[in-house]
């Protein structure tokens, strides 16, 4: 993570441009006191009534001249730290977008939106308006400080005592503070996870009548919540009636003192007047500085959530100097490759060889690694044995995105985004691919008919997930997608397990015509039977390997698979043919029995 003052450093004329206006602005807010000052000793008490016109046209000029650095000063830092925030979050989902799957298999999407959003908006406000506070404070009470003195050396003993006071108790409650931050901040998350899980799976929930138990989940989340911000808000009130004490307690003090040096003849009315002026400009500073230790110390917490995150490192790394293929062919080659997740075996020595523009059908039980073998050819994790090759070249001396562009990917958990039926199939190049092309897919997808079906056709906005599509149409629209992107690998990964026979028939018949290399993963026979090789995995190893016929012969799982899927139809079909067989044969033997008997008569006859 680059570090917060890197940021600043980077707009550091601007914070200076902004510091400069809130310096004057401070300066000017110390000239009113003097004025005050003037006007009581000088022209009240100096009858001096000339100067009174000067006295209050500098007040004018003072505060007109507050309007416009304060404004100046407010414009510039929130300017800046919009932009800082803006540079943060974009830096943050870079980050986020590079590292490997791994990451998101422990990490829930409601905590990266927390630290997205959330925090960075709390850092976004520690370098914004509550930095500014910060540092005008300083300014402000440095100056105050010095013009009191300059007034009177004795009564400046009274607000140096109650700073340090004030101080202590800021840092007290701070450091109170901070821990209940951090807690609030992972809360927030876990709030975000649960609200976010729940709306995205409603139907789910809805479908299995648990709307009573994910709103018992929400408000025991919710009630955390409530209950760390409430520890938070005890702490404050806790400590803030102090800074309220001080801070009222201060002019009275100040007034009491002055008005004995004034009867003394050591200080004049005047400057009593200022001074007290003086201490009342301090108050503010001392009243916000628990507000501002309270925010400032959740932006603490916010920047080492942060840190956490990109502490986090990609698994998978790109190649120093990645090998360019200029023409992918798209031969693949399996070399004895196993794979491993936390000491659990997911795949065990498997080979297999698949030449450029040829398909090969991968089948086996649930969980028995199909997706796993998609998942290493894509590099979303690295195999821990063995080598898988891309034309001959280790996938490892690829550049990810080579590798990644030469494959089209259709997902068992379909994925459309909320956007327009064409910008979902052209995703793949989004800026390559033409509408001929998104039309030629759709139409070999067997998407056709129900889009140009729909008001908006090829514009039509699809909802969050394809929310409103059937699981085939999702199907189909994802089928496209991957057509679209024409690459020379086609990986489809159970993709048309919720389409009819008719229409998988149609999309395997559309799909053999196009020339490139296909993987097919699949639990149905039709989709894998015209493969040039079938492998079958058991427990993460391949158990069977042949073509549909060889397979067949071999009775094992493949054969099992068979007859589970077609035993109805060959069972029928076999009924048919004996009934036909057996029809035939009574009806040869009727005519071998009536040809026997008008022999037996002419026999008679003779």
């Amino acid at each position: 993570m680059k570090k917060l003052s890197s940021y600043i450093l980077k707009y550091w004329y601007a914070y200076a441009a902004a510091l400069i206006c809130m310096i004057i602005s401070v300066s000017l807010d110390m000239l009113w006191p003097q004025v005050t000052k003037s006007i009581i000793d000088d022209v009240i008490m100096g009858g001096k009534l000339n100067l009174l016109t000067k006295l209050l046209i500098m007040i004018l000029i003072i505060g007109i001249g507050r309007c416009i650095f304060q404004y100046l000063k407010e414009l510039i830092f929130d300017l800046v730290s919009s932009k800082i925030a803006s540079d943060i979050r974009k830096n943050l989902f870079n980050h986020i977008q590079h590292l490997s799957v791994n990451f998101f298999d422990k990490t829930n999407t409601g905590e990266l939106m927390s630290r997205v959003k959330d925090d960075v908006d709390k850092i976004w406000g520690a370098l914004g308006f509550i930095g500014m506070l910060i540092i005008e404070i300083i300014i402000h009470v440095s100056m105050v400080l010095f013009f009191m003195f300059h007034l009177s050396p004795s009564l400046t003993i009274i607000p140096i005592i109650a700073m340090p006071l004030v101080a202590a108790v800021a840092i007290i409650m701070e450091k109170k503070l901070g821990k209940v931050y951090e807690d609030i901040s992972e809360e927030n998350a876990a709030l975000n996870t649960v609200a976010q899980e729940n709306l995205a799976g409603v139907r789910t929930v809805k479908a299995f009548a648990r709307e009573k138990h994910e709103i018992q989940k929400f408000l025991s989340h919710n009630k955390r919540y409530y209950d760390l911000n409430m520890k938070q808000s005890k702490v404050f009130i806790k400590y803030y009636p102090i800074f309220q004490f001080v801070t009222k307690l201060l002019p009275l003090v100040v007034i009491v003192i002055g008005g004995f040096q004034v009867m003394d003849g050591k200080i004049s009315l005047g400057t009593l007047g200022a001074f007290t002026e003086y201490s009342t400009n301090i108050v503010w500073p001392m009243e916000m500085l628990g507000w501002l230790s309270n925010d400032f110390a959740s932006a603490i917490a916010s920047s080492k959530k942060l840190k956490k995150i990109y502490a986090e490192q990609p698994m998978i790394k790109e190649p120093t100097e990645p090998v360019a293929l200029n023409t992918v062919q798209g031969s693949i080659e399996f070399d004895h490759v196993s794979f491993r997740i936390n000491d659990k075996n997911i795949l065990s020595d498997i080979s297999f060889v698949l030449p450029a523009g040829k398909t090969i059908g991968i089948m086996g039980a649930t969980g028995t690694g199909k997706s796993s073998i998609i998942n290493l050819m894509q590099r979303f994790y690295d195999a821990t044995d063995g080598s898988i090759k891309l034309d001959g070249v280790n996938i490892k001396e690829l550049s990810l995105q080579e590798l990644r562009k030469s494959i089209s990917l259709v997902m068992q958990d379909v994925f459309l985004f909320s956007d327009t039926i064409n910008e979902n199939v052209k995703m793949g190049k989004k800026n390559e691919v033409q509408q001929d092309d998104i039309h030629n897919a759709v139409f070999n997808a067997q998407a056709k008919d129900f889009i140009e079906r729909m008001e908006n056709q090829y514009e039509t906005i699809i909802g969050e997930r394809g929310v409103g599509l059937s699981g085939g149409q999702k199907q189909r629209i994802s089928i496209a997608r991957a057509l679209a992107k024409k690459t020379p690998i086609l990986v489809l990964d159970d993709s048309t397990s919720a389409l009819d026979m008719e229409t998988e028939h149609s999309i395997q018949k559309s799909l053999s015509d196009i020339n490139s290399t296909k993987i097919i993963i699949a639990h149905r026979i039709s989709a894998v039977k015209n493969a040039d090789e079938i492998i079958i995995l058991e427990e993460g190893k391949i158990v069977e390997r042949g073509t549909h016929e060889t397979l067949l012969n071999l009775q094992g799982y493949y054969y099992k698979t068979y007859m589970a899927q077609y035993g109805d139809f060959l069972e029928e079909k076999q009924i048919k043919e004996s009934k036909k067989t057996m029809v035939d044969s009574l009806t040869l033997a009727s005519k071998i029995i009536t040809h026997t008997d008008r022999s037996k008569e002419a026999s008679v006859c003779q």
